[in-house]
């Protein structure tokens, strides 16, 4: 300490250069999701009272990567289009993350999804940190043979960012397994040796994990499920609305529909569908097999078609379950919100000021970074049995998702309680936590 100076006077000095970040850092009239990203962080570090040296080191992503892929499309032209990696914090482990196929994907949402990522593992306590990718594309228009030449063209283009020991990437919206399969073998080919643990999300036959499909959906229903218990509710009683029936979306209202819950609208991108005496999961999982999405859902269904689909935010549903994109819920929208909880099966769907605007209403909102952590953690689990050559039953699985689940949703709700913050809040104070001292214990390589 420095002579003549109290820690009351250095924690104001810190105090005072902090507050000064945060009004030169990402001012914009429009914030991207970084910009929302930071934001949250910041209101858990200011309660931290983390000296500034401290919030350098953790906040900012550690490396940036920009590549452009030129790819031959079936017809013999050559298109080229841009692919990102960034890797945000390895302090606790490897970064980890997964990659995403879209049209609207840019840097700063990369950059926001692996700042997620890092305290994401953190809040669950894997040792892995945040890594995320993208591909500004929209699959859709891709042949089969299109789409895997720009996979394999993404990862030999930034192979030596990956590894089982570096970066290990999974998958995300608009990509699969599949696509996993074809990065793993351009991996191992470049490297002459079968290496599965480079990537997690695979099929079963190439060394991926039993329970992985339905991981993140599975791990959010047993955050539902701890808190319906802490608020006093009946889980069999919840009605349900499910934005973004992907993946995540469609399990999760498949799980809470076993469970008693009644899902009484579900979205993606051909529309929004409601039924107040609920809508059956399975005959809608089934529809989108056939047909790719929900489009004319109406036509085969007892279900209203939803004039305009974000309206399903503002049902009056006792659980809210955004499981699409960034940025679903803002400052505009969040007024009109009545769901009593939110379980945030997409990353980042609440902007800061929806945060607010939600708290002053009592909305329970469990919080992205641990409500769909099961997807990372069994992806974890994954890359664990990868390394040991060793697999494990699904049961096995689903007893270590729900332990790691259900101890991060105490360690999180204790912390809001003690803290007296709402559950974002709490998941970042006891993440950084983590996170910062994992950094000091590691030091600086000069």
């Amino acid at each position: 300490m420095a002579t003549g100076q109290t820690l009351r006077e250095l924690e104001a000095k810190n105090e005072e250069q902090y507050d000064k970040i945060l009004k030169e850092t990402h001012l914009t009239d429009h914030p991207s999701a970084f910009d929302n990203a930071l934001k949250q962080f910041d209101r858990a570090a200011k309660l931290l009272k983390l000296a500034p040296n401290q919030v350098a080191v953790i906040k900012e992503p550690r490396r940036v990567t920009e590549v452009k892929l030129p790819v031959r499309m079936d017809d013999g032209s050559i298109e080229v289009f841009t692919g990102y990696r960034v890797q945000h914090n390895v302090a606790l482990g490897p970064a980890k993350g997964g990659v995403r196929f879209h049209p609207d994907v840019d840097v700063e949402e990369v950059k926001a999804l692996a700042f997620w990522m890092t305290y994401k593992c953190a809040v669950v306590g894997i040792p892995m940190g945040g890594g995320k990718g993208g591909v500004v594309v929209d699959p859709r228009k891709l042949s089969q043979g299109e789409l895997e030449r720009l996979a394999r063209r993404y990862f030999a283009e930034m192979i030596d960012l990956f590894g089982p020991d570096k970066d290990i990437p999974a998958p995300d919206v608009n990509t699969n397994p599949q696509i996993m399969a074809w990065f793993m073998d351009t991996y191992s080919m470049h490297h002459q040796e079968f290496l599965p643990a480079v990537v997690t999300g695979k099929p079963i036959e190439l060394g991926g994990s039993a329970g992985r499909a339905a991981a993140t959906a599975q791990g959010m229903v047993y955050c539902v499920h701890r808190t319906v218990e802490h608020l006093g509710m009946d889980l069999s009683k919840l009605t349900v609305a499910v934005q973004g029936f992907g993946n995540a979306g469609s399990y999760a209202a498949k799980l809470l529909h076993q469970d008693g819950c009644t899902i009484q609208a579900i979205s993606d991108i051909d529309g929004a569908f409601f039924s107040e005496q609920g809508i059956d999961p399975e005959m809608a999982i089934a529809h989108v097999k056939e047909n790719g999405t929900l489009k004319d859902f109406e036509k085969v269904a007892k279900v209203e078609k939803m004039r305009d689909p974000m309206k399903l935010l503002e049902l009056p549903v006792d659980l809210l379950i955004p499981a699409a994109l960034e940025n679903q819920v803002t400052e505009a929208n969040a007024p009109r919100v009545q769901a009593k909880i939110i379980a945030e099966c997409a990353n980042g769907p609440l902007t800061p000021e929806a945060d607010d605007i939600l708290e002053k209403k009592k909305t329970f909102i469990i919080p992205d970074i641990l409500c769909n952590a099961g997807g990372v953690t069994v992806s974890y689990l994954e890359w664990v049995q990868n390394r040991m050559g060793y697999y494990w039953s699904e049961e096995r699985i689903q007893e270590d998702l729900k332990r790691i689940m259900d101890n991060a949703f105490q360690n999180v709700l204790e912390t809001s309680l003690h803290n007296k913050v709402p559950m974002r809040t709490a998941a970042f104070i006891f993440s950084i936590q983590r996170v910062c001292h994992a950094s000091e214990l590691r030091g600086l390589y000069a």
